[in-house]
């Protein structure tokens, strides 16, 4: 655990934001060679990336606040910039949002946009989570005594109590699951399938997830996020079961990059 990863210039990098901008550009990466290996133009990643940086941070900060209500109250500045309590679905949910505005207003298929961003969902998400492991930002479970259990007392959130590393856990399933989106992308997979695969495969990690992380029950002795799972299975089994129409032909993406940015050659920059 390393809840300030370096040093820079005299001001301290902490783990969660150092691995929260990994993320960041390892989804833009992602992206941008998800639509290059589709013959769409690279630069589209851009838009992409920014909008859903822009909504997904949104979201996740607004979905916390209810259950920080006093702490955002007495410090509403220090509370949305505070390296803890960052609701995923939240920023999912915001991220989702600002891309569809986008999507809509080029005029291109929100499902098309979806399938392309869903490997860069993740991958962001299982870098997010060593951000959350180095840092003990309170992500973890509740006591265990499994071989692997460990304690967290110079965490954000501290425990001297052996625990379940769960971001570990889901570091692990995310980036299972993105390695196979990537390697299906380029396929001739209808619109929405990938997208499909993500929201239910992530939904049964989060959902089996939870029994071992210490989050309070809410209805019915299931967490909040185990109710979210439920809708994004059931949306993600009906994206994959719908699935039909194919992905668009590149001259339709690549009209929304303006004639002055298309004259460089949008090649992968790794």
């Amino acid at each position: 655990m390393r809840r300030t990863l370096f040093e820079l210039f005299g001001y301290s990098v902490s783990s969660f934001w150092a691995m929260a901008f990994l993320g960041f550009l390892v989804a833009f990466w992602v992206v941008r060679q998800g639509l290059i290996r589709r013959g769409y133009d690279g630069r589209i990643a851009y838009d992409i990336t920014l909008w859903g940086y822009v909504g997904g941070w949104a979201g996740a900060r607004l979905f916390v606040i209810p259950t920080g209500w006093e702490y955002f109250v007495e410090s509403p500045i220090l509370f949305l910039l505070s390296g803890s309590g960052w609701v995923w679905y939240g920023g999912v949910i915001g991220g989702a949002f600002a891309i569809c505005m986008w999507a809509l207003r080029n005029q291109l298929p929100i499902l098309a946009i979806a399938d392309i961003a869903a490997p860069a969902l993740a991958v962001g998400l299982g870098i997010g989570r060593i951000g959350c492991q180095l840092s003990g930002d309170g992500d973890y479970g509740i006591p265990s005594d499994l071989p692997w259990a460990m304690a967290y007392p110079d965490g954000v959130v501290p425990t001297l109590d052996r625990v379940h590393p769960t971001p570990v856990y889901e570091m692990i399933a995310c980036f299972l699951l993105a390695a196979y989106l990537f390697r299906i992308a380029p396929t001739s997979r209808p619109m929405g399938y990938q997208m499909g695969i993500y929201l239910s495969v992530s939904a049964v990690v989060r959902f089996l997830i939870e029994f071992v992380r210490r989050n309070p029950a809410w209805i019915l002795g299931l967490t909040t996020a185990q109710w979210m799972s439920f809708g994004s299975l059931a949306l993600g089994l009906y994206l994959i079961r719908s699935a039909s129409e194919p992905m668009p032909e590149p001259e339709r993406f690549n009209a929304v990059v303006p004639e002055v940015k298309k004259k460089e050659a949008a090649e992968p920059f790794f």
